[in-house]
């Protein structure tokens, strides 16, 4: 039995709705403690960060690791890569 089961969705957008117009998808996630320690502790050392531009970098860096070549995708991933974070 799969641990973390994967549900996949492949609904089709609507044609009355343009990329443009899609900005943000609300997601909920579970996600093991010592990962939630890990975003909990940067975050808190890290006050220009938070939960929601973490997790929005590191889906970035796993798109653009895995060859994702959407041009936003990789702008996000460049961004977040050469922000230098106040430790």
């Amino acid at each position: 039995m799969d641990r973390y089961p994967q549900k996949r969705c492949v609904e089709p957008v609507p044609e009355s709705l343009s990329e443009t117009a899609i900005s943000q998808v609300s997601m909920e996630a579970e996600i093991p403690e010592v990962l939630y320690r890990g975003m909990k502790d940067f975050i808190g050392l890290n006050p220009c960060w938070d939960q929601y531009q973490l997790l929005s970098s590191a889906i970035a860096h796993f798109l653009v690791q895995n060859g994702c070549t959407d041009r936003a995708v990789t702008e996000r991933y460049l961004n977040d890569l050469f922000t230098i974070s106040k430790v």
